[in-house]
């Protein structure tokens, strides 16, 4: 593997985002962000349920429309007047219901959005700290509110030019056309795709607790837009496969919705990891400076004649001897 990585720049890439993701505890901070996930659904239920009954309640021939499909749907008399009453009690109730699914989609949404910070923070390589209570609430709504706004544009992009590249197909008589068609898919496609890139941009450069630049974003929000829209389309092909009976369509819808929240957290923690790692976000390697160096003299005591005695006696001797061989 080390050759490889060695050899293969993109391997090493590829292994560098998965060590930062495993370090910083990537695993963990999806699960926290499934579960908030999840958890938010409820409340945006009984909010869209709470408009829906303003709505009807405004519009009598929407409720007697509603009133009508549900006496052709259920032929039972007794089972038709319950479903009845209690499509009267909930309009009734509207204001509760909405009341009630604000506070919690508040509560769920900000401990979805404060996970979510600290998980894309920690793939960044920052350490978490200890920021002010009220503060890091603001931010985090003026945050959720963002990607909100971020998110509704994206849809708008792309049910826009849907529309329009309809209306432009039934202005030039091209609407029963298999290559316009063709042509139009690719496009609602490619559209997607911008859109998908617009909100990841704006998640991976300003989700984050510290600050990140816009050049660093622009390839792993393209990267985790292509992601997303294959993980949207898996989605589909599973709904559309446990939708077939009644059981799979009681549990494997819900189980599906959990899998893809959880999978779509875990592929967005390992983008930000890979964008993170990249070799311009990457700092530099610091070289630890060597240990001090400690001088211990190492002083010896031996026995005997000192070696200077000794060097000089032998200097001495053959001095002399030198002198008596000259004389001879």
């Amino acid at each position: 593997m080390d050759k490889w990585r060695r050899k293969y720049a993109w391997l090493d890439h590829i292994m560098l985002a998965y060590e930062r993701y495993t370090e910083s505890y990537g695993t963990h901070y999806a699960a926290a962000v499934t579960y908030f996930s999840i958890l938010s659904l409820v409340p945006i239920l009984m909010i869209g349920f709470a408009v829906a009954g303003f709505v009807l309640q405004s519009q009598p021939d929407l409720l007697a429309e509603l009133q009508a499909s549900i006496a052709k749907a259920v032929p039972d008399k007794n089972l038709r007047d319950q479903i009845n009453e209690a499509v009267t009690t909930a309009l009734d109730s509207k204001g509760t219901v909405g009341i009630i699914g604000l506070l919690g989609a508040a509560y769920s949404g900000l401990g979805w959005m404060s996970n979510l910070r600290d998980a894309l923070t920690a793939q960044w390589g920052h350490a978490k700290e200890n920021l002010p209570f009220l503060g890091t609430l603001w931010r985090d709504l003026l945050a959720l509110v963002g990607l909100g706004l971020a998110i509704v544009l994206s849809f708008g992009i792309t049910a826009a030019g849907s529309g329009f590249a309809n209306h432009v197909l039934e202005w030039l008589g091209f609407e029963d056309a298999g290559w316009a068609r063709a042509l139009l898919k690719i496009g609602t496609i490619l559209l997607s795709l911008l859109a998908n890139w617009m909100v990841f941009l704006w998640v991976l450069a300003r989700l984050p607790r510290k600050p990140v630049g816009w050049r660093s974003a622009l390839r792993g929000a393209f990267a985790a837009a292509i992601g997303f829209e294959f993980l949207k389309q898996a989605a589909t092909v599973f709904l559309s496969f446990v939708t077939r009976s009644p059981t799979s369509a009681a549990f494997g819808s819900v189980i599906g919705v959990l899998v893809f929240a959880n999978i779509v957290a875990q592929f967005l923690l390992f983008i930000t990891a890979w964008t993170a790692t990249a070799r311009e976000n990457r700092e530099p390697e610091v070289v630890p400076a060597p240990p001090p160096a400690v001088i211990r003299p190492v002083v010896s005591v031996r026995s005997g004649p000192s070696p200077s005695l000794m060097l000089g006696a032998g200097a001495l001797v053959g001095a002399l001897l030198g002198v008596r061989w000259r004389k001879r």
